[in-house]
């Protein structure tokens, strides 16, 4: 049962952490304009570093959310739970080390604020080579979250363990989420369906995280 409430908790924790990240001018899916990220970070680095770490905190708390539904309810499906805890913690590691590499972005803008010629469109260049990792990384990082996603979902909808309608609902969340993510991939100016997914997904979250962290004490 406290397994059930961590897991609510930390669903909805995820979401506060990413609007208020967003306040603080972070994105998931960086902007290629190497420039104007490195002149932003100029103007304030603080709001910089506070941004990268609430991302780092939002990818721990991946972790221990994978964790937390594993301990909850693999008695329901072994199999299921191995594949969303190997998913959802390979999803949140592998950002949580490319946070290294997005962090010397920091450095970098402090050398392209005092460089001129040769040496800033180097660092220009710098700078678009992590942003273009850092969006390849959220990518690949999206497809082992809609297959952790999508297995916990399954199991809902087969045990009945959480409402069949909220199952069923997060199978369809992740399935269009996953999908858009690769059309993405693929052809980046559309991205219709994987903003209707991440619409569906962020409902669905809500939903379950309130449900779990409710449930046990009502």
């Amino acid at each position: 049962m406290i397994t059930e409430i961590i897991s609510g908790f930390l669903f909805l924790f995820i979401i506060i952490i990413l609007i208020i990240n967003g306040k603080f001018g972070y994105k998931v899916i960086s902007n290629l304009d190497p420039d104007a990220k490195l002149q932003e970070i100029n103007k304030n680095p603080k709001r910089f570093k506070i941004g990268t770490i609430l991302a780092l905190t939002e990818h721990f708390s991946i972790i221990a959310l994978a964790i937390s539904l594993f301990i909850a309810f693999n008695s329901y499906g072994i199999i299921l739970a191995v594949i969303w805890t190997i998913s959802r913690t390979a999803e949140g590691t592998i950002q949580i080390y490319n946070k290294k590499n997005y962090w010397e972005l920091l450095n970098t803008a402090k050398k392209y604020s005092k460089a001129s010629g040769t040496e800033k469109k180097s660092l220009s260049d710098l700078a678009l080579s992590i942003l273009k990792t850092k969006n390849t990384v959220f990518s690949f990082a999206q497809i082992l979250f809609s297959i952790g996603t999508l297995s916990y979902s399954i199991l809902f909808v087969t045990t009945g363990v959480v409402p069949e309608i909220i199952g069923w609902f997060g199978t369809i969340a992740s399935i269009t989420y996953g999908l858009g993510n690769v059309i993405q991939l693929a052809k980046p100016n559309f991205k219709a369906l994987w903003s209707l997914g991440g619409l569906l997904i962020w409902v669905f979250e809500i939903i379950l995280g309130s449900w779990l962290l409710l449930s046990p004490i009502i």
